[in-house]
């Protein structure tokens, strides 16, 4: 098994929308589902982040209007015809061969396919496909035609589709989803594109370029596609208003390979540093250069990607995982999207699920890009921030300050949860009322700690967005006179299947103990940044000391009033993940029973430390001891039904301390949900963007015990007994740490730390930089000495030889892990390779902060010195106190050296007395200059000079002085004292 595919054999209509989500490829700007180019069982879905459009429809006697993530224009479109044949069509053809093959190191999808026709002709065709990570306007399509046993024209059709709508999610089709309207098509030649262009400007000068606009309904955006179709033959076009396409007649010979290439750019109306869309799509598609270009800029840009979302774990069907989930991660979420005005879309830009809409998911999601990608988490908090009015007014139209959220976010911050949504088991529309999950506010506010925690930064901007969300909050609880507490009413929490009480008149309920604790642990951190007035502050720490929070049977309640529910008979449901559908459908009411659909008291354990928990509810004056968080685990373990993939994440986390054999059990389950389609048809509409980040989040803060303080990173792993290592590097203000543990150690930046070690890494270190020395000119020069090609330099470290050779002609030094994989291909060590101590005498820079002093025992001072090298000989001379640099190796427990024979150090070394040596020291030390960090040992012994017939016993060890010449006098010095010490920042 490769941990870099994910391969499908042979071509099955049913399974073809769950392949076309998982294969989808994009850059964070924009991105195409992985459907086939030709055929009619397809779901062609293209959508670009931020790009909403709203229509009405007429459901069940009203009216409800709906905001989408809308599909934009088609641009695979590329069939084949044998002479006499019908247009090629996977779903209906003769096929002895399909495979697909997405290839997450590379950003490739690949289709390898053989048609024999009606005929008996057999032709291969072999497709790659990308989405541009190097140049966010640029995507491509190439394919290769090899007639296998015959020869004559093979006609091609490769066009722009205007034609599409939003069909992708079958219950959503009684809703309108045409967005695109005023389609134009139209034609330009490279040189004519634009009007200032050189004609030699790109690949595409003088090739003819076809063209296709939209604009969508209401929001009134402008798309626009422009392609370049590169082929051995001309080809003529033929143009509709909303479709356009090329055709082409290529003369195949037996055995002979022609290609078609399709080069295509997508411009809309909000992309930055544009003209107008199509101008500037037309430029684009015309200077771009040919497809193996883009594919060698793509796999560097995609290079550079992993490098810094190194995650590494044993196994390669677990690895595949986690290489796919990081990988359309950041399909969705790329640095193309940190100045984007775009939200985290719960189910990717991957199908129309959700309609595209941005909930609560970036929970999930961003304290894993924190550590990553922080700039990505800052613009996804920009996109919340820009919103602020719209919340500002929500909250002030429903009575509250502040600012209130929605549960569902598009284009411009109002409420687009549905009032109406269709029980497909039942095929009734139901009233919905979840826009009463308050807690997306709760959500945000967390995200913009955990940043602050990460970075250190604090930008205004997001402590205005803390400090209103926490107004909203507080000005939603109330004080009840008779308990004295205040309380938070008619809210829903994250269970989804709680909406109101039984019989009530009114949806909504109280005291939802995830939303109180979470108001109480927002308040105090928008009191300490320090920003609220006399009286807010006053009452702030009045609620964080008197919120209310109910109990019963010895665990935390969900919600007022959640005791008197009924048990529900689960074994009559068993399996049912969605039971407020089932339920509905038998005419009963799910509101009625202790069921819930995903984690909601358990949210409180995600986020909130044991330590955190426990003082909250302790300022708050409940008693908690320590077996509350475990029993109220596995009270509400037993009444989930996991109706949500993120559920699976939350309770894989919650158990990763108290039962780890089970936790793994939900971390397996949150692996493979979509892989897989665990719930059974609902991956085909899209990701579930949230649990593949939560999965990651898992590995990385988890399992590794990563919790950002004020004052550093603490690190406290406990891995689970199937995950025998992980291996990954972070970004901790500024600092790259590369992070090594297993069962039985850890290693941060390669030091080692004891097992069990709960340790904080201190956040005031220098970061690591090469040193003055030329990094790039460094790796040729050792690569050139081994005599190895870029390739063989790039399967040795396992990267792409584009990177490779980025690295050798940029300035710049990439980060420890990649150093490590570098310096182990070129046979050399992390620091020369950095160029540490080399140009500049040592010791130049300032001490780390915080520097730790630590004494070695003699075992790890012998254990350092054991590969020889250099080292300093120190003794009293006949001039005085004397150093010298010799060479040395350790050798059966001893230093040896060589020096010659009659010279100055020979003879100073001698007491001319038979038998009777010189005592003399020995020092050896490593100093890390870009750490500020480093080790000395030194050991103290008597000087026995070599007789000749002992000098064959420590001949083998290879002593070899640099100075040269005649030295044949070996010198030994068996240790008498050892010591050692060492500087470090841990």
């Amino acid at each position: 098994m490769n941990a870099w595919t994910l391969v499908y054999e042979g071509f099955d209509p049913a399974s073809e929308g769950l392949r076309e989500a998982l294969c989808t490829l994009g850059n964070g700007r924009w991105a195409t589902r992985g459907a086939t180019p030709d055929g009619l069982a397809r779901t062609p879905g293209t959508y670009r982040a931020g790009c909403y459009d709203r229509l009405a429809s007429q459901v069940a006697g009203r009216t409800v209007e709906n905001e989408d993530l809308v599909n934009l224009p088609d641009w695979l479109p590329l069939t084949f015809a044998t002479p006499g044949s019908d247009w090629f069509r996977p779903d209906t053809a003769d096929l002895p061969d399909y495979r697909q093959e997405l290839d997450l190191r590379r950003g490739l999808l690949l289709r390898t396919l053989s048609w024999r026709d009606d005929a008996g002709r057999v032709t291969l065709v072999r497709q790659r496909r990308l989405v541009s990570m190097a140049d966010p306007a640029l995507a491509a399509l190439e394919t290769t035609f090899t007639a296998e046993n015959w020869s004559g024209p093979l006609r091609v059709r490769a066009g722009l589709d205007g034609r599409v709508t939003n069909r992708g999610v079958a219950r959503y089709r009684d809703l309108r989803g045409d967005h695109l309207t005023r389609h134009t098509t139209g034609t330009a030649t490279g040189a004519d594109a634009d009007a200032d262009a050189d004609a030699d400007a790109g690949a595409g000068a003088g090739a003819e370029l076809t063209w296709l606009t939209a604009e969508t309904r209401s929001s009134r955006i402008t798309v626009a596609l422009a392609a370049r179709v590169t082929a051995p033959v001309p080809g003529s076009v033929s143009a509709e208003p909303d479709r356009i396409h090329t055709d082409l007649e290529l003369e195949l010979a037996v055995g002979e390979p022609a290609t078609v290439s399709k080069i295509v750019a997508l411009v809309t109306s909000r992309d930055p540093a544009i003209h107008d869309p199509l101008t500037t799509a037309r430029r684009r598609v015309q200077v771009a250069p040919g497809f193996d270009e883009l594919l060698a800029a793509h796999e560097a840009a995609w290079e550079r990607l992993w490098e810094r979302a190194r995650l590494d774990v044993d196994g390669p069907e677990l690895s595949r995982i986690v290489h796919w989930h990081v990988f359309h991660l950041l399909q969705t979420l790329s640095p193309h999207t940190a100045d984007l005005d775009a939200g985290v879309p719960a189910r990717g830009l991957h199908g129309e699920a959700y309609r595209g809409h941005v909930f609560w998911d970036e929970l999930f999601v961003l304290p894993w890009l924190n550590l990553r990608f922080p700039e990505i988490s800052l613009g996804s908090l920009r996109y919340r921030w820009r919103r602020l009015p719209e919340a500002r007014a929500a909250a002030r139209e429903a009575g509250f300050e502040g600012a209130m959220f929605p549960w569902q976010s598009g284009s411009d911050g109002r409420e687009e949860t549905q009032t109406f949504h269709l029980n497909p088991e039942s095929g009734r529309w139901l009233p919905d009322v979840s826009h009463l999950q308050r807690h997306a506010g709760l959500a945000i506010a967390y995200n913009v700690w955990q940043y602050h925690l990460v970075t250190g930064s604090m930008p205004p901007w997001c402590a205005e967005l803390l400090t209103d969300i926490a107004r909203f909050f507080a000005s939603l609880t109330v004080l009840d006179p008779r308990s004295g507490r205040y309380e938070i009413r008619g809210v829903m929490g994250p269970d989804e299947y709680h909406t109101a009480y039984p019989g009530a008149p009114a949806p909504g309920l109280d005291n939802n103990a995830y939303t109180n604790v979470m108001t109480v642990w927002l308040l105090s951190r928008a009191l300490d940044l320090g920003v609220a007035g006399p009286q807010e502050a006053t009452r702030w720490t009045d609620i964080t000391r008197r919120m209310r929070v109910d109990f019963h049977d010895g665990v935390i309640s969900q919600f007022t009033g959640y005791a008197g529910l009924e048990e529900l008979d689960w074994g009559r449901y068993r399996g049912v993940r969605r039971l407020d559908r089932a339920l509905e459908a038998d005419g009963d009411d799910v509101n009625r029973y202790k069921a819930s659909k995903q984690a909601d008291t358990l949210m409180l354990f995600y986020l909130l430390t044991a330590g955190e928990l426990t003082d909250i509810l302790h300022r708050l004056g409940y008693s908690a001891d320590a077996g509350l968080i475990p029993r109220t685990i596995s009270y509400y373990l037993d009444r989930t039904s996991h109706g949500s993939t993120l559920s699976a994440v939350v309770h894989a986390w919650v158990l990763a301390r108290s039962d780890r054999a089970r936790s793994w059990q939900f971390f397996r389950e949150a692996l493979l949900s979509d892989v897989r389609d665990v719930q059974g048809g609902t991956t085909a509409e899209g990701i579930h963007l949230g649990a593949m980040a939560g999965t990651l989040d898992m590995l990385q803060r988890c399992y590794l015990g990563l919790e950002p303080r004020p004052d550093g990173l603490r690190l406290d792993p406990l891995l689970p007994e199937r995950l025998g290592s992980l291996s990954l590097t972070i970004l901790f203000r500024g600092r790259r740490l590369a992070i090594e543990t297993g069962h039985e150690h850890t290693r941060v930046d390669g030091i080692v730390l004891p097992r069990g070690a709960d340790t904080t890494i201190p956040w005031r270190t220098t970061p690591m930089t090469g040193g003055n020395g030329d990094f790039a000119r460094r790796i040729h020069h050792l690569r050139d000495r081994l005599g190895l090609t870029l390739d063989q330099v790039a399967d040795r470290a396992d990267m792409s030889s584009g990177y490779i050779h980025h690295l050798e002609t940029h300035l710049g030094t990439p980060d420890r892990g990649t150093v490590t994989r570098l310096a182990r291909a070129l046979e050399t060590t992390v620091e020369d390779l950095l160029g540490g101590g080399h140009d500049r005498p040592p010791g130049q820079g300032p001490a780390m902060d915080e520097p730790v002093l630590e004494v070695l025992p003699t075992e790890e001072c012998l254990r350092l010195i054991a590969p020889g090298g250099i080292g300093r000989v120190a003794f009293s001379g006949s001039h005085g106190p004397t150093v010298l640099p010799v060479n040395y190796k350790y050798h059966d427990g001893a230093v040896v050296f060589r020096t010659a024979r009659g010279g100055p150090m020979d003879q100073d070394l001698r007491t001319g007395l038979e038998g009777v040596d010189v005592k003399i020291a020995f020092q050896v030390d490593r100093i890390d200059e870009v750490r500020r960090a480093g080790w000395s040992v030194l050991i103290q012994g008597a000087a026995h000079h070599l007789p000749d017939d002992e000098v064959a016993k420590v001949a083998e060890a290879g002593v070899t002085p640099w100075a040269g010449g005649e030295r044949h006098l070996y010198i030994r010095i068996v240790p008498q004292q050892v010591t050692g010490r060492r500087i470090h920042g841990l």
